[in-house]
């Protein structure tokens, strides 16, 4: 039977080896991945019909379930396949592409996860932004959490996974105070991410960003390409809370948005109060390389 495209223009999922529309996608209850957030996932984009690192972040998926000890069941060529047929089912030109490894559902009784038959899903679905346009364009208001992100020694944050509770806390913490975003601190006094974001801060003229206890986005690293190749110092390492409250500049970095200037911190202005130029020129330079081809792959919307 020929399905019209028409019925996927919300998002396409794949489940259980069927693609279905996404407002239809379901998992069974008793998935681990449900129930025990026992899974890791990552996240591509498409923007303007073009894959974003598609490699990087199905080479990282898989790196994170090694790290699990789980198993997606697909190998690393047929991941990129399906999520391709996902995007071209769905016809959306700009689209998050999501990948799933969940632990499965175990045998009944059992608590062992090694019982568990792991489970691959994927879908995409309309491309979303962290910030609106306005608050792109002023800067982001954020604030300094007071709630510790989840230490490595518990989990890897080098592993992409479900365990949001203390980036979710930290968000209500930042809407209490009428901010956008917050950034969470380490069990000492350093800087460390935000729900779903990378920080920056610029310092004397040095971009610079957290080493340890982040997650390492892929825009993050995008940026720290791209900040060399435009010949700016860049330096990896401990950011303090005292540190970063004076930067010159501070902006964000995810795939729901790319590269966002920070314009206040914690009620008071970031530099002059508006996005900075070493903030602007990233976030230019970024989407004008991306739209030139840098790191795409394009999608064949006509294969399906």
């Amino acid at each position: 039977m020929t399905v019209s495209k028409s019925v996927f223009a919300d998002g396409v999922a794949f489940i259980e080896g069927d693609y279905v529309p996404l407002s239809e996608a379901r998992i069974p209850i008793l998935d681990r991945g449900f129930v025990r957030s026992d899974a890791t996932y990552d996240v591509v984009h498409v923007w303007k019909g073009m894959f974003f690192r598609l490699d990087d972040h199905v080479e990282r998926f898989f790196q994170s379930a090694d790290g699990l000890r789980l198993s997606p069941t697909f190998t690393q060529e047929q991941v990129k396949e399906i999520l391709e047929r996902c995007v071209a089912l769905s016809g959306l030109q700009s689209s998050f592409v999501e990948m799933i490894c969940t632990r499965g559902i175990p045998a009944h009784g059992s608590r062992d996860p090694r019982e568990c038959v792991n489970r691959f899903y994927a879908f995409a679905a309309p491309f979303v932004w962290i910030a609106n346009e306005q608050q792109r364009e002023e800067g982001l208001q954020m604030i300094i959490s007071d709630v510790q992100r989840i230490p490595p020694t518990s989990i890897d944050p080098r592993i992409k996974n479900f365990h949001w509770l203390d980036l979710t806390m930290g968000t209500f913490q930042a809407y209490d105070q009428q901010a956008t975003v917050p950034v969470l601190v380490d069990g000492g006094t350093n800087v460390t991410e935000g729900p779903g974001f990378n920080v920056f801060s610029i310092i004397k003229g040095c971009v610079v960003t957290p080493a340890h206890g982040v997650f390492e986005g892929m825009t993050r690293r995008s940026v720290i390409e791209l900040a060399k190749l435009l010949n700016l110092k860049v330096e990896v390492r401990t950011i303090s809370v005292d540190e970063f409250q004076n930067s010159d500049e501070i902006f964000i970095t995810s795939t729901a948005g790319g590269v966002m200037p920070v314009s206040s911190l914690n009620g008071i202005p970031v530099g002059s109060g508006e996005p900075g130029p070493i903030s602007r020129t990233l976030e230019r330079e970024y989407w004008k390389r991306k739209e030139a081809g840098w790191h795409t792959k394009a999608i064949d919307y006509n294969a399906v």
